[in-house]
């Protein structure tokens, strides 16, 4: 799904523009659109006034000048209706390819039987799936439908969803258990209830997304709409009121003079693109395999005072590593090496993994007789191995303490000192006891994931304050906190106490994101302002969030805040270029249309333009022309700097302020040079 991002005008796509540029003509289209549906009531009086010198009429210019300005006013439409065809197009685009992943695909049908379902299976068509139903699928077969596992465990191919190659496993229970409809199991056997109605699917819901047909404008977008509107109206006054001041002047002014004044001074420009920038931003998350529920959600990211971030996984790489052992006093180095490796042979969880890695030595070189594998359980807290009436075992240090001590044994005071110290060191200390006797002690860490401080630290820079989750203590918690850089955190964290913060923070005025995966995550992601689902996650969760993060990747929530804030300052650049613009074109049309019978006002025409109908047409064009040289920024958005808000306004009145001033005077300028080679 990650598609090329710097080739935007990409010919098929350019050709489905183009058709959409006549398309959105339709008068019911551009009404939604303020500005540009009074660009065409304009485009449409210089029509009916082309028709009407064609007639006989002689006091309003020639037939060659009006005829040209009602072209470039059409072109003008044409260019606006272009920018939204484009960014339509590339999410068509998007959509089609997703269709692909949405062909009728053959399900295997579990059929129930009162309660319960047998083994009885029916192939039946994946568009026949209710949810509630059951199906089967095996090595090979692609998911008809998005669903939950509720038996059995497999990998799954998703690239057709996310683009990446790399299979991952689902399984049923816990919070890995959502399947999608259109990914294709690899391996192992799973049954998977139904979890959507025909045509509601995931899938369904992001071709209709993509595609802009559940697009509503944001309530930021609304805002902006009005705005425009407002300027709108408070040109059109401008514009009509100069016709009193040329009777007083005895200055004739033409039709067509009118409509190009007002054409100018209208924020045509952002009135073009502002329907392009909103889909491109949905578009920039969906190629970051983020699928938003709304453009609200893209748009309130941006906006963001508070990030909630798991720890594990997202600030820690997920498992903990064995980093060092603690040997207690008296016991030989090989004794405590030989006990712990044979003590983590069964272990199969990357911590007994990692003690074995950081032993050195294959468990193979012990020779053993019969061991007897003890597992680990919530009530002992340990695990461990029996062998030649030797018992090794490993675990909770509390958990080892108590056994030994009834045993009869004392528990030694350096591995009590250094269960303490690797506890205050943010760790997790495994005790390794030999036929109840300690041995020592084994030091394993959160290890924290490359580069992670320096995107805190980033985030800092926004203005984001960062929060870490975790079910740790609070003396571990805080241990990670300070090394990771985040800026608070909540231990031994339960789902209402997520919420609860939530609560506190938008009580005092902020915006709210955290990402979750599981069921206990779906109030905590309902109440935020920004919930982002793994798509990985159980259905409940998907559905309490506002975005679903297709990677699973539980750090995306920082590029989604990114993604937001690019979003808004395009919008907010865009805007203000726009409105820069009409200084320029002030001092291009103004003078003209009153220098002949006001001399004084030459002093105004600063860009020495070569004659009133020139200096028009000149305004008018480059009023046209900007619209298509902007798409690409609309497209692709402002780049953006993590610096504070005051600097941000600052840099951006600097260039797109200052810039849109001084740009059109250039424009425009130019523009009459060649205008009066023809005039």
């Amino acid at each position: 799904m990650k598609g090329n991002q710097n080739n935007l005008f990409q010919a098929d796509l350019v050709n489905e523009a183009l058709k959409q540029s006549f398309i959105k003509l339709n008068p019911s289209k551009m009404f939604r659109n303020p500005v540009m549906f009074m660009v065409w009531i304009g485009t449409l009086v210089m029509a009916g006034v082309c028709v009407w010198i064609a007639l006989g009429e002689k006091d309003q210019g020639s037939l060659i000048y009006n005829i040209i300005v009602t072209a470039v006013l059409f072109i003008t439409l044409l260019f606006a209706n272009f920018a939204e065809g484009i960014a339509e197009a590339r999410g068509k685009a998007q959509a089609d390819s997703l269709r692909k992943t949405r062909e009728e695909t053959p399900a295997k049908w579990i059929q129930p039987v009162g309660e319960i379902f047998n083994d009885e299976i029916t192939i039946v068509p994946s568009s026949q799936l209710k949810k509630g139903d059951v199906f089967l699928c095996e090595p090979g077969d692609i998911i008809p439908s998005d669903g939950e596992i509720i038996e059995g465990l497999a990998t799954i191919d998703e690239s057709a969803i996310t683009g990446e190659s790399a299979p991952v496993i689902r399984e049923s229970g816990g919070d890995k258990s959502s399947v999608t409809g259109g990914t294709k199991v690899l391996s192992d056997r799973i049954k998977v209830k139904v979890t959507t109605e025909p045509g509601e699917s995931f899938l369904d819901k992001m071709i209709a997304l993509v595609e802009g047909a559940s697009r509503q404008k944001t309530p930021n977008e609304i805002a902006l709409t009005i705005l425009l509107a407002g300027f709108t109206l408070v040109f059109i006054i401008v514009t009509v009121t100069l016709k009193p001041f040329g009777d007083y002047a005895h200055t004739p002014i033409t039709i067509a003079a009118f409509i190009s004044l007002f054409v100018c001074l209208i924020p045509t420009t952002i009135g073009g693109l502002l329907s392009a920038i909103g889909i491109a931003g949905m578009d920039r998350a969906l190629r970051a395999n983020v699928i938003t529920k709304s453009g609200k959600a893209v748009e309130t990211a941006g906006d963001v005072d508070v990030l909630l971030l798991d720890k594990t996984g997202t600030i820690t790489i997920g498992n903990r590593k064995a980093t060092h052992f603690h040997i207690a006093n008296g016991i030989d180095e090989k004794h405590f090496t030989k006990a712990v490796v044979l003590g983590s042979m069964a272990d199969e969880t990357p911590e007994g993994k990692s003690i074995i890695e950081l032993a050195g030595i294959d468990p193979k070189t012990y020779e053993i007789n019969n061991p007897e594998f003890i597992n680990f359980t919530a009530e002992t807290r340990s695990s461990g191995v029996d062998y030649d009436n030797i018992r090794i075992r490993k675990g909770a240090s509390d958990s080892i303490k108590n056994l030994v001590e009834n045993a009869g044994n004392s528990f030694p005071k350096e591995t009590e000192e250094a269960v303490k110290t690797i506890s205050s060191n943010g760790g997790t200390p495994l005790v390794v006891s030999e036929n109840e006797k300690v041995l020592g002690v084994v030091e394993l860490q959160d290890i924290i994931k490359p580069g992670i401080q320096e995107r805190f630290e980033r985030l800092r820079k926004m203005g984001i304050k960062t929060v870490m989750v975790t079910g740790d203590n609070p003396l571990t918690a805080k241990y990670i906190a300070e090394k990771a850089g985040v800026d608070d955190f909540i231990a031994e964290a339960k789902p209402e106490d997520k919420m609860n913060y939530i609560k506190k923070e938008q009580a005092e005025g902020r915006l709210v994101a955290m990402m979750g995966d599981g069921t206990n995550d779906a109030p905590a992601l309902a109440q935020a302002d920004v919930g982002v689902a793994m798509n990985s996650g159980t259905q409940a969760a998907k559905e309490a969030g506002n975005m679903v993060d297709l990677d699973n990747d539980p750090t995306k929530l920082i590029e989604i805040v990114e993604i937001g804030k690019q979003l808004l300052m395009t919008r907010g650049t865009l805007t203000t270029f726009s409105i820069a613009n009409d200084v320029a074109k002030y001092f291009a049309i103004v003078p003209a249309l009153f220098i002949a019978s006001i001399p004084a006002l030459q002093g105004l025409n600063i860009m020495n333009l070569h004659s009133p109908e020139s200096a028009i047409l000149s305004a008018v064009i480059f009023n046209a022309i900007i619209i298509p040289v902007l798409i690409p920024l609309a497209l692709k958005g402002v780049a953006y700097k993590p610096i504070g808000a005051s600097a941000l306004l600052r840099r951006n009145l600097l260039i797109y302020g200052l810039g849109g001033v001084l740009i059109p005077f250039i424009g425009i300028k130019i523009i009459d040079l060649i205008v009066a080679l023809f005039i």
